[in-house]
């Protein structure tokens, strides 16, 4: 649920992207992300890497855009961040005990080593796909379809992922009786 609720300062992007310009909607998002680091700083007094990299990079690529007027940089922004989690995950190989999904979802379940590797890496082909499709409908389509594509597109696009990895992953968990 708690995902669900970190998706409105996109959703406010697209609503004002479809009355106005992608300059407004990218002020109003860095306004939005700005006021939901507050509200989830005031509830938990932290933000998650994953908040605090959103923040970051919506306040960098959203103020280069409104100041060199150029949308290439607020469309940049959704790949980095994808890019980012895949060099994230994969550098947890390297770093650490465990790759970060097994940290993250250890608690939750259990499973061998190799399948948390397959998961690992399915995340990291993941991250790095859904990164290039962002630039690719960026590049390839006018701007109000990158738009669409940023919020139902890559949504979409996670929404499957999960659902297919949970299917795969059911055939993996211990039976119980």
């Amino acid at each position: 649920m708690k995902q669900l609720l970190d998706l409105w300062p996109v959703l406010l992007f697209f609503v004002v992207y479809q009355w106005s310009t992608i300059y407004v909607a990218t002020a109003v998002l860095m306004g939005a992300v700005v006021v939901h680091s507050l509200l989830v700083w005031r509830g938990e007094r932290r933000l998650s890497p994953m908040q605090g990299l959103t923040l970051v990079l919506v306040l960098l690529f959203g103020g280069a855009t409104l100041v060199l007027h150029d949308p290439r940089f607020i469309q940049w922004k959704p790949t980095l961040v994808q890019w980012l989690m895949a060099l994230a995950f994969a550098g947890s190989h390297f770093i650490g005990q465990k790759p970060l999904i097994r940290r993250l979802l250890d608690a939750q379940i259990q499973l061998p080593p190799a399948v948390w590797t397959r998961l690992s890496l399915a995340w990291i082909g993941f991250f790095l796909f859904s990164g290039a499709a962002n630039l690719f409908v960026a590049y390839t389509f006018d701007e109000a379809t990158w738009v669409a594509f940023k919020l139902f597109g890559l949504l979409g696009m996670t929404f499957l992922f999960v659902l297919l990895q949970g299917i795969w992953l059911a055939r993996h968990l211990p039976e119980t009786t």
